[in-house]
């Protein structure tokens, strides 16, 4: 290969072996006999190789080193029969510096069909370095995976986690084996370690092309993380069937093999060094445990982003990866979570459920997974969209309005939330439409509970006919839609809303035998009833009894006192950390079969995902009693990480192959019906209920373009 015109054109200034060049906090000395060139700035720190290779062996991040040893940080190709990288070069690339900057150039790699130039340019900044990659392919290349670059740090501890550019989290304490691998689509990861007080952000961007992470444990126990840049956006390799699967075991090649065609390219990767502590400061907590606050918004919270345009509850780390379009909280975990990028991402999800989630008749597709294990016969879109086994989960259509509703409080985008104006409205009049008797409640697909199919997020219990936590959902997310129309100049849908709103409030709070939801005898609404007027789920299920109150259905003082009186004497009596989903037995043919004997699963477990409805029942009148589930919820994970589905009731251990983000939201509760944190399309809301306990808190809080601090004192000191 010819390298004579391997050209870089820029001025080029001669520096003498050993002598350092300083302009302020930056420091670059090339030692050009041991070809190593040792550059940074007062936080940043890095140590190049160029002796028949270039490579960065050595990274320090505020004094702390995070990656040293022979691989470090270096492009590489891996193609069907071969692997080539910039560790092995068939000569020296040529160094030049400047008082600012370190020029790379004639990396050479591949063999003699297939080779690659490229030229680094280190730009070093009092706060950052930037490097800019020029990358050369002399011809047409099939890839199995590239790494433009890959960064070697030294172990698994280097890192807590990384917060990722679409408001997610790659979190390093479950990759609890070797060659765990996790991919995604973003530009920006921003690494962390708590206990270090240490960051790194690297923001990675290529004009025109797409921008891919990987993040694996290798077989050394080393964290690698590794960039691909690529003309058309990365699909997964696997399964074989679907090709959706983001985390994968025992394997590195997350991403299929795809074409790099011949050109040139160019590439930006901007490092920047934080203070965990600076960067992640949520003010001064009083009377619980900040650190544990601020960690579990930080992995927990965000663990349901699977990946760009794809967001749940379920974490990306399940075996088989589920989004259920079915959670009405995904758009209010944004409140706690306080972050740019997760609401800006969440929009971006919200645009491709609406363009590729809802059927022509305006039902919304109740799940999304990795694989179509769980799918109903004949009900799966190209895009791994489906209707689960257990039947038609109806609160799917309620839950989209939600969360759109919800995001557009967070993020005040009035042209954003117009563009979902015709969906909201279609998907919640396939739902009103539903109505044969017309008593305001609608009905979900199934009559009676013998049928054994769900109806909602409580898939495995026959919910039929007339589902009080079908109901309950579509009162809240009418509530909410009115008040966008309103705001987008449609007073005659917002009155329409508003006025079917209030009808279904009235039929939801009638007693039982006048065809409600109402127990008198039990003092409890039940949760659904079939065709023939039998009623079912009579067991005190606590979503239905919490959405009651926290959404505003149940307004009876008595009513509510009744219910949370009654859910607080037992939580007493069995000693119970949080909250069960149930705290009475389904009967024996109101669910599927393994369910019993009570207590399992949804017929009685801990679900931590009602949370945050069940703060807020509790905060206006018992704000102390609030607090108690949000302490025992941090003390919990202290203790095991809160990285289950659920909580078995017989131990309070956990239990579950999933991981949910919705076991965070008692601090979304927190954030919202206790600090009173509630963001609206024009303001912030402040309504705090705060117990004596944690008088003198004083938050820092990001709304929009300004980061404000809020102190709050209690009435009640």
């Amino acid at each position: 290969m010819n390298l004579k015109n391997c050209r870089l054109g820029l001025m080029i200034l001669f520096l003498l072996t050993g002598i350092f060049c300083n302009a302020g906090n930056i420091v670059i000395k090339n030692n050009e006999l041991d070809k190593v060139v040792v550059f940074g700035n007062s936080k940043i720190m890095i140590t190049l190789d160029y002796n028949e290779k270039c490579n960065i062996s050595k990274l320090d991040i505020n004094n702390q080193n995070v990656i040293s040893g022979t691989s470090g940080i270096f492009s590489e190709i891996r193609t069907l029969n071969n692997t080539f990288s910039s560790i092995i070069l068939p000569s020296s690339p040529k160094v030049n510096t400047t008082n600012t900057s370190v020029l790379v150039s004639c990396i050479t790699y591949g063999d003699k069909e297939n080779y690659i130039i490229e030229n680094w340019k280190f730009t070093i900044n009092e706060n950052n370095i930037v490097l800019e990659i020029e990358r050369e392919i002399k011809k047409d290349l099939i890839v199995e995976e590239v790494m433009f670059p890959a960064f070697n740090f030294n172990d698994m501890n280097t890192w807590n986690a990384a917060s990722l550019g679409n408001g997610g989290v790659a979190w390093f304490y479950l990759f609890n084996e070797k060659l765990c691998t996790y991919g995604v689509h973003t530009d920006y990861s921003a690494f962390w370690n708590n206990k270090k007080n240490i960051g790194l952000k690297i923001n990675s961007s290529a004009k025109g092309k797409q921008i891919a992470f990987k993040y694996c444990r290798s077989n050394e126990d080393k964290l690698i993380y590794s960039i691909s840049v690529s003309d058309k956006e990365l699909v997964p390799r696997y399964d074989s069937d679907t090709k959706r699967r983001r985390f994968i075991r025992q394997k590195t090649d997350v991403w299929d093999s795809f074409v790099i065609k011949a050109g040139k390219y160019n590439q930006t990767i901007t490092l920047i060094a934080t203070d965990y502590s600076e960067e992640y400061n949520r003010g001064k907590i009083v009377g619980i445990d900040g650190d544990k606050l601020t960690m579990l918004l930080n992995t927990i919270a965000r663990i349901g982003v699977i990946d760009s345009k794809h967001y749940g509850a379920n974490s990306w780390h399940t075996p088989y990866g589920p989004i259920c379009l079915q959670e009405q909280y995904i758009g209010q975990l944004g409140i706690a979570i306080n972050d740019t990028n997760y609401i800006n991402g969440y929009k971006e999800c919200l645009n491709f459920y609406r363009d590729n989630a809802i059927k022509p008749d305006g039902r919304v597709f109740a799940r999304w997974a990795y694989d179509n294990s769980n799918i109903m016969q004949g009900e799966v879109t190209p895009l791994g969209f489906y209707e689960a086994q257990w039947g038609y989960m109806f609160d799917s259509n309620t839950d989209l309005t939600t969360n759109v509703c919800e995001l557009y409080n967070l993020c005040g985008d009035i042209d954003w939330v117009r563009t979902h104006k015709k969906s909201c409205e279609k998907t919640l009049e396939f739902l009103l439409k539903r109505d044969s008797n017309n008593n305001n409640l609608v009905e979900v697909m199934t009559d009676y509970h013998t049928e054994k199919k769900g109806s909602d997020w409580l898939d495995i219990m026959w919910s039929s006919f007339e589902n009080a936590f079908i109901n309950a959902k579509l009162y809240y997310a009418m509530t909410l839609w009115s008040d966008v129309e309103k705001q987008l100049g449609d007073s005659e849908k917002s009155s329409y809303y508003l006025d079917y709103a209030a009808k279904l409030k009235k039929s939801f709070n009638k007693t039982i035998d006048e065809g409600g939801f109402w127990d008198s005898k039990n003092k409890w609404y039940v949760h659904w009833r079939d065709k023939d007027n039998t009623i079912h789920g009579n067991n005190l299920v606590t979503p239905v009894n919490f959405m009651a109150i926290a959404y505003g259905i149940c307004d009876d003082t008595n009513r509510r006192n009744a219910i949370l009186n009654k859910v607080e004497l037992q939580m007493k009596m069995e000693n119970l950390f949080f909250w069960p989903i149930c705290l009475y037995p389904y009967q024996t043919d109101e669910g599927l079969d393994y369910q019993y004997p009570f207590p399992y699963y949804e017929n009685g477990d801990l679900f931590l995902s009602w949370g945050g409805v069940g703060v807020e029942c509790y905060a206006k009148n018992s704000p102390d009693l609030a607090l108690k589930y949000i302490e025992n919820l941090l003390k919990q994970y202290d203790k095991d990480g809160l990285a289950f589905q659920r909580y078995a009731r017989v131990n309070q251990e956990g239990a579950g192959d999933d991981i949910l983000s919705g076991n965070s939201l008692a601090l979304v509760g927190l954030y919202k019906a206790i600090y009173g944190i509630n963001p609206l399309y024009n303001r912030l809301y402040l309504n705090p209920h705060l117990p004596a306990k944690l008088s003198g808190t004083e938050l820092i809080y990001n709304f929009r373009h300004d980061k404000l601090k809020i102190g709050l004192v209690s009435r009640h000191i």
